[in-house]
């Protein structure tokens, strides 16, 4: 499983781990800001996740790529298994309107944040064993056929926003591997053609985010207040901020979530649209820093790993900061290494463990 004679740790990029070091800061500094007004031991328990997540980043530049192709199977079957338990024993319903929540004792976490890493391991390794006939219909399906199985057990959750998550990993990882562009457009003539059957299925408060999308003001006080009480935030930031623990729709509680999915408009409340520039800033040089390893790599299991993963992120940059702009639907996507969470945490640091460590892999064995 670890093979230190395998990595080549002069490789290391240390422009990714300094941007991801400010990342970190920047976030708890806004986290403790958000959590401030709510009296709560957040910013604490977030602080524990990230020094566990630094410390697991460490172990996992020790693993060697080789064992994880190996394993690629049974790490695919336990993430299939932990999505099933989720359907049986899954709770938060009535809080965040799906079941995608396990509680054990005092630990409650989201299996599907944990399956995105063994789905995109294993989804790199069975693309990598097709790689040579990926544009033949019979192979195409089957790869489809393998991709697809956690996201209908994630819809039936049900849980929207990271179905949404999985789909773009998938497309993104499939055009790296070199899928033809037609396969893509008749995806996308499928998906146009479902869309009335996708929003008649979809639960009611499903159907009230899209709606709040489309028309904000329908419904001020209650689908719509998230949205409105966001924007507001944003928008009264203006340029260099109202300053730090000095932002009122924040302080005072105005925004719902605001230390989970919607921690965007506090940062920008309270450091303004020069703060939100940084951030994006940052959150550019930190994917761009992943192409660059992807696109240095000359493996292609490693290449896939990293795609896979940079596609994850960017969903969760992207979708975040545009619903909280009001271009994009809510979907109660947080924002990596800001939003509060314990095990959303984890899974980024060690999301960015893995990227480190397959693009120092010295060599890769064959096992077709």
């Amino acid at each position: 499983m670890f093979n230190l004679r395998k990595k080549n740790l002069g490789k290391l990029d240390k422009k990714l781990v300094l941007i991801l070091l400010t990342l970190l800061v920047y976030g708890l500094i806004v986290l403790f800001s958000a959590t401030k007004s709510l009296g709560s031991k957040t910013i604490f328990a977030q602080v524990v996740a990230t020094i566990l997540g630094l410390i697991a980043i460490i172990f996992i530049l020790l693993i060697d790529t080789d064992f994880l192709k190996q394993n690629y199977k049974v790490i695919y079957i336990a993430s299939i298994a932990l999505l099933v338990l989720v359907l049986i024993i899954g709770t938060g319903r009535e809080q965040w309107g799906s079941n995608s929540w396990i509680v054990l004792g005092p630990i409650r976490f989201q299996p599907a944040e944990i399956v995105k890493i063994g789905f995109i391991i294993s989804f790199s390794r069975i693309i990598e064993i097709n790689i040579k006939t990926i544009n033949h219909p019979k192979t195409l399906l089957k790869v489809l056929i393998f991709a697809l199985i956690p996201v209908i057990l994630i819809l039936l959750q049900p849980d929207a926003g990271t179905a949404m998550v999985f789909i773009f990993i998938i497309a993104v990882m499939l055009f790296a591997a070199g899928v033809k562009m037609k396969y893509f457009f008749m995806a996308l003539g499928l998906g146009i053609a479902s869309l009335p059957f996708i929003y008649l299925s979809l639960e009611d408060f499903q159907k009230k985010r899209i709606l709040t999308f489309l028309n904000p003001e329908h419904d001020t006080s209650d689908s719509s207040y998230q949205a409105i009480q966001g924007k507001i935030a944003i928008g009264s930031g203006k340029f260099f901020g109202k300053g730090f623990l000095k932002g009122t729709q924040s302080q005072f509680n105005f925004i719902p979530e605001k230390q989970t999915d919607y921690i965007f408009p506090v940062l920008v409340e309270e450091f303004g649209f020069l703060g939100g520039g940084i951030l994006i800033a940052l959150y550019g040089g930190l994917l761009y820093r992943f192409v660059v390893l992807a696109k240095n790599s000359n493996q292609i299991f490693s290449k896939l790993v990293i795609m896979g993963l940079s596609a994850m992120f960017l969903f969760h940059i992207f979708e975040n900061i545009g619903m909280t702009l009001g271009i994009m639907p809510v979907t109660g996507i947080p924002l990596p290494f800001f939003s509060y969470g314990g095990t959303f945490q984890l899974i980024n640091l060690i999301s960015v463990g893995i990227i480190l460590s397959v693009s120092i892999q010295k060599e890769a064995l064959s096992f077709e």
